[in-house]
């Protein structure tokens, strides 16, 4: 009887208690379903939905190691650095720049034609190339390592063929600018920076051409006036290669230059290509001038009225290139570089080259371009790059 009643009072405690604790229970919510981004493959690989957006979204970029030695007139060097003990004495150094650079591309299919927008910003730290000799000069410290400046390389809207915003000069861009070395500017082929507004046609079978509005960069190729700089171009690309011309004219001086590039598929491991520039330089080598230009312009930034450059890419495999281009102009300067890259991993490449220049004609101008201080100048660059 006492047995009895003790098991059913003990049921019966266990299930008030079970009963105050369901009751005291917390109710957990179902989880909302989660927003996965989403693959976007008509643009090419690597961009995704912008979550609510029919936009498609690729973020991009590399981070780059450079290191160079030699003579300040291939772009190299550092000359004549000051001894931090001994007044009067100086060195040549290492050039070293390291860069971190962010991209975007965007990109959306309207009624009137594909959206497009492209970004580049350039975060550098380093020193900078060049002979500092002369202590008193406004870039006397450019031998130091410093955070040097923030650039917006590129930031551009396209809708169709209609491009507006901050891109390189159609002269450069649109030719394919020089060889696949990284000193490719011994002997320079034509402005870079500028705002422009440019419309770009297809004509079907390989005929594509363009028309830019430029604004120019610098003091020696900004616009000083309402009338723009003008860049027109054709190009016939085929399986063989391509040909292409681009003529551009100077609206601060007057004047026009022009190139015309050729390039040949040799073979799936070997291309080469051959590009010719002329343009007049009348306004550009007048003294007189309020601005002298000392002979090179926006566009026309050769020595004399004409330069050739010419090279190649060899590919022995997969991982290994060899790259090379040799440039000439009017006023007798010479340029050569020649690497060879070799990726390591997919996405990482580390680049070898040698440099060479020797200076021409004995005018201001040549030494003002690349900073030499003697005839023949010779350097070396290695860079690592990994790209995202």
């Amino acid at each position: 009887m006492n047995i009895k009643s003790l098991l059913l009072g003990s049921a019966a405690a266990l299930i008030a208690v079970s009963g105050a604790r369901a009751a005291d229970a917390v109710v957990v919510a179902e989880p909302e379903p989660a927003e996965y981004v989403k693959i976007c493959d008509v643009y090419g690989a690597g961009y995704f939905y912008i979550p609510g957006t029919e936009t498609c979204l690729r973020i991009g970029g590399y981070v780059r190691y450079d290191i160079g030695v030699g003579d300040a007139g291939t772009f190299d060097g550092v000359n004549h650095v000051p001894d931090h003990q001994s007044v009067g004495d100086t060195h040549s150094t290492y050039y070293k720049n390291t860069r971190f650079t962010l991209k975007t591309w965007t990109g959306q299919e309207t009624e009137i034609g594909t959206l497009k927008t492209y970004t580049e910003t350039r975060f550098n730290y380093g020193n900078s190339s060049g002979d500092y000799l002369n202590q008193k000069a406004s870039n006397a410290d450019d031998w130091q390592g410093r955070n040097k400046s923030l650039s917006l390389r590129f930031a551009w809207i396209q809708l169709g063929g209609l491009r507006v915003g901050k891109d390189d000069t159609a002269f450069d861009t649109f030719i394919g600018y020089a060889g696949n070395v990284i000193q490719d500017t011994i002997v320079p082929y034509g402005g870079q920076e500028s705002n422009v507004v440019q419309y770009y046609f297809d004509a079907g079978n390989g005929l594509t051409g363009l028309v830019s509005l430029e604004e120019g960069a610098g003091k020696i190729g900004t616009i000083d006036s309402y009338v723009p700089h003008v860049v027109g171009g054709l190009k016939y690309k085929g399986d063989w290669g391509a040909i292409t011309g681009v003529v551009a004219y100077d609206s601060n001086y007057e004047e026009v230059a022009g190139k015309v590039r050729l390039d040949v598929n040799v073979s799936k491991e070997f291309s080469l290509f051959v590009m010719g520039g002329y343009g007049t330089d009348d306004n550009l080598t007048d003294p007189t001038n309020a601005i002298d230009a000392k002979g090179r312009g926006f566009y026309k930034q050769w020595g004399g009225n004409w330069a050739i450059w010419g090279g190649g890419t060899y590919k022995f495999d997969a991982k290994t290139s060899f790259n090379a281009q040799v440039s000439y102009d009017d006023w007798k300067n010479l340029g050569i570089a020649a690497n060879v890259a070799y990726t390591v991993v997919p996405g990482f490449t580390v680049t070898a080259e040698v440099d060479y220049q020797n200076v021409g004609n004995d005018t201001p101008a040549n030494s003002i371009w690349a900073g030499a201080t003697k005839k023949s100048n010779v350097g070396g660059i290695l860079r690592f790059q990994r790209n995202f």
